[in-house]
């Protein structure tokens, strides 16, 4: 049988000045992931490495997120990072600096736990 997810959570990380989707795109994970406290590994003695870690991350401009970069940056488990269109960039009408917005979904799955 296929993995059960069990954990999703959610963020929003910004870039204010320089433009970086990367940036935001990591400030939205840290985010994500400082929301969860996961006791499952401690109590079941399954190690980290069964974990596959799936993050999607919304951007105005998905090709400028250095996904690989992301995914190496994760703590635990066996992770990957795709970029998609979302997000939102808003721009400053008095100097046209443009802050970057990106919103994140961190999902965590393990291998099926269940009987048969």
């Amino acid at each position: 049988m296929s993995d059960q997810r069990f954990i999703i959570e959610m963020g929003m990380g910004n870039d204010q000045y320089g433009q970086d989707y990367t940036k935001a795109a990591a400030r939205a994970i840290e985010d994500a992931i400082r929301h969860s406290a996961i006791p499952l590994f401690e109590a079941t003695g399954l190690p980290h490495s069964e974990m596959r870690v799936q993050v999607t991350i919304g951007v105005q401009a998905p090709e400028r997120v250095d996904c690989e970069a992301l995914a190496d940056r994760l703590p635990r488990g066996n992770a990957s990072v795709a970029a998609v269109f979302g997000g939102l960039d808003v721009t400053n009408p008095d100097t046209g600096k443009v802050l970057v917005i990106a919103s994140a979904a961190v999902e965590a799955f393990l291998p099926y736990q269940g009987a048969g």
